[in-house]
């Protein structure tokens, strides 16, 4: 069984018991949180879609941990002009633990 569903703006494809990092939620780790737009579910032999969303379905998930990913570089230069300039960016992303998805 797998959902599609929308979690702070981006679309994931999630299933029971799968983790999976999403930007920073509000909630302290341990919480859960549940999400309502719901976009499509497939029961192995049934097919639900939504137009746009699904109505009372919710997928239930706990937050694991808050992180922050990986450091990325910006680099900007302009030649023959003496200009360089080095930035960096860590985004902050929370891990989730899907615990049901539930369909009515």
């Amino acid at each position: 069984m797998y959902a599609i569903v929308e979690i702070a703006g981006q679309q994931f494809k999630v299933g029971k018991d799968q983790k999976i990092f999403v930007h920073r939620q509000k909630g302290e780790e341990g919480g859960k949180v549940s999400f309502d737009k719901v976009y499509l579910i497939d029961d192995e032999d049934t097919v639900k879609v939504g137009t746009p969303i699904i109505e009372g379905a919710t997928v239930n998930a706990s937050i694991i941990s808050h992180v922050r990913g990986d450091k990325v570089l910006i680099f900007k230069k302009k030649r023959r002009k003496g200009y360089q300039k080095l930035t960096g960016h860590r985004q902050d992303f929370t891990q989730l633990l899907i615990e049901s998805i539930t369909a009515q």
